[in-house]
């Protein structure tokens, strides 16, 4: 069993639990992408068996943050959202450097790679001003809205899995976030199980699909994870606060994020694809 995975689980699920800020950017940071969708692939098939002491370390670290954090998390969000945004402002500014290493970017980067880059930067950055559905929280599971949360787990899961695009984020935009984000808090779990389906059958069909773009298309796809993570730069970013004190503690957040992402982002860290 890969135990240091709990950490890695947990930072995973905080990032999760914020619109906007990706699991899949966290999941760079900490050196572990690949072998994140080479498990989630590999668990569902007849090698199981040797991706689960990856896995179940990583689920029970993603489990705890989101059982264990979903009220602080939405208590600093109200209370103390720009610092709070600022922090992983910092976390994903500060992985780009290292995003930008394993592609070799000088060397392999054409004219074409930097325009994906562009078009799907701005793309991103315009849901920003995307309205997002007004939704009443779901507290009681039925037949007819169980497939509608199912679908909105699936969609969110697919997002998680791409750094740039947060699960969070897409669940918002569908109108789920606040009842996905009260049935954590409240442990409401028949509405936490039919997500929770659709994230798991989300999440088999992405890393898949990552997995093969990654090994057969290496440099386009390091393209659109960086123009996803410069777009998502938009979304995340809360506006500049009011007040010194809301300023100060903001930078201070900010560079607290890039001294996170620097200190997990080693450059001796394996390449992400064996290219």
């Amino acid at each position: 069993m890969q135990w240091r995975n709990l950490y890695r689980g947990f930072f995973m699920g905080i990032s999760d639990l914020i619109p906007g800020v990706s699991g899949g950017t966290i999941a760079f940071i900490l050196g572990i992408y690949d072998e994140l969708l080479a498990s989630i692939s590999g668990f569902f098939s007849r090698n199981w068996k040797k991706h689960i002491g990856f896995l179940l370390p990583l689920g029970i670290g993603v489990g705890v943050a989101l059982l264990s954090l979903s009220k602080v998390i939405k208590y600093l969000l109200e209370n103390h959202h720009a610092p709070t945004q600022f922090f992983f402002l910092g976390l994903i500014i500060g992985v780009l450097p290292f995003i930008a290493k394993q592609a070799d970017v000088k060397r392999n980067f054409k004219a074409g790679h930097f325009l994906l880059i562009i078009l799907l930067g701005v793309a991103l950055a315009s849901t920003a001003f995307i309205k997002p559905l007004d939704a009443t929280p779901i507290m009681v599971l039925t037949g007819s809205n169980a497939v509608g949360l199912f679908f909105a787990g699936w969609a969110g899961s697919m997002a998680m899995l791409l750094p740039g695009i947060s699960g969070s984020f897409i669940l918002l935009l569908l109108g789920v976030y606040s009842t996905a984000i009260g049935a954590l808090a409240n442990l409401n779990f028949p509405i936490i199980a039919v997500i929770g389906a659709g994230v798991i059958v989300g999440f088999i069909v992405s890393s898949k699909a990552i997995s093969y773009l990654l090994t057969h298309f290496t440099y386009v796809t390091f393209a659109i994870i960086i123009g996803l993570i410069l777009g998502s730069v938009v979304v995340v970013y809360p506006g500049m606060p009011t007040g010194g004190a809301a300023i100060a503690l903001s930078i201070v957040t900010f560079i607290a994020g890039l001294a996170v992402a620097k200190l997990f982002s080693s450059p001796n860290k394996a390449s992400i694809v064996n290219k």
